[in-house]
């Protein structure tokens, strides 16, 4: 017969029970300390970046023993994963018409610097349907930014919709 304590459960059921709780608090700690260092890694002073952004990138390329920046240009094309493995391809049309695709981590040390040239309207995250289309036909509908005077209009436009349909009621 099997010694029992007072919630009912064997000794042997408690001790699992108990290492079980200890377990579980190494693992939080664990994940803590993998939080930590992952946030370390993050860069904090690049451009929010979405798919179908028009970007261009100054990449560190090593030949030999010197060391040089390569501007790559093109749209983001999808971006995938998060924290320190978050990472984006961007596609570029060479002048021959031949598509060249590269994958970069955000948090990448050869990535010197991300411009954001021009915001498209986009209705998915992943654009792979521009890998068949050329010429006009890849071409995406640009998104402006409202100039100050257009934001301002565009606030009043409002504002006067607002008032008027109060005042009919």
């Amino acid at each position: 017969m099997a010694i029992r304590n007072v919630y009912g459960l064997s000794i042997r059921a408690q001790e699992e029970v108990e290492m079980a709780e200890k377990q579980t608090v190494v693992k939080s700690a664990g994940r803590a300390l993998l939080v930590a260092v992952e946030s370390e890694q993050l860069r904090q002073d690049l451009p929010e970046i979405k798919s179908g952004d028009t970007v261009r990138l100054q990449v560190k390329v090593v030949e030999g023993n010197r060391e040089r920046l390569q501007p790559f240009e093109g749209v983001v094309m999808r971006l995938r994963g998060g924290g320190a493995n978050r990472n984006f391809t961007v596609r570029k049309v060479t002048k021959d018409g031949i598509g060249v695709e590269r994958t970069f981590l955000v948090n990448s040390p050869r990535i010197e610097k991300i411009e954001v040239l021009r915001h498209a309207r986009v209705r998915r995250k992943q654009l792979y349907y521009l890998r068949g289309l050329t010429g006009k036909a890849a071409r995406l509908k640009e998104l402006r930014p409202l100039s100050t005077k257009e934001a301002a209009a565009k606030e009043a436009a409002k504002a006067a919709s607002k008032s008027s349909g109060k005042s009919e009621e």
